[in-house]
């Protein structure tokens, strides 16, 4: 996800973060390097050497440091941001779970009922495009009772 600009409110002590979907705040509480009144904030802006997928903030000491997008959706706890995480962590523990299995390739889409293909895009941790069936599936398939635990950050 793209940064389309950066705004530092030092009043409410946050950056506001807009994207092309949507604006967030990120605390100045969260950073690893604070401004304070004795060092504050002297400039913000995107990171195009990232991609525009971070910012970069420097403050009048000279130090600076840069936030990357993904830290700004999981502090506000974006939905498609923890979904997207979910699945990582799931395809993550899968390929685990099919290595200590023991079972081939060709059995394991077998008894998915899918192709070989499409078993080793269950197992890309970049593919976002799977839905969660298909890794239940895949657990079930595997052996794998999947827990899910529902908890106040």
């Amino acid at each position: 996800m793209k940064i389309r600009s950066i705004k530092a409110n030092n009043h409410k002590k946050v950056f506001e973060v807009r994207t092309y979907k949507r604006a967030y705040d990120y605390p100045y509480a969260k950073l690893d390097l604070r401004p304070t009144n004795a060092n504050p904030l002297a400039d913000v802006y995107v990171d195009d050497e990232l991609g525009n997928e971070a910012f970069t903030y420097t403050l009048v000491s000279g130090d600076e440091d840069t936030i990357h997008i993904d830290r700004v959706l999981e502090q506000n706890r974006d939905p498609a941001y923890m979904r997207d995480l979910l699945l990582y962590k799931l395809t993550i523990e899968a390929r685990k779970q099919v290595k200590e299995s023991g079972l081939s390739v060709r059995n394991i889409s077998k008894m998915l009922g899918t192709s070989a293909t499409q078993y080793y895009r269950l197992l890309d941790a970049e593919n976002y495009r799977k839905s969660m069936d298909q890794m239940m599936n895949l657990f079930a398939v595997l052996g794998c009772d999947v827990d899910l635990t529902v908890r106040k950050p």
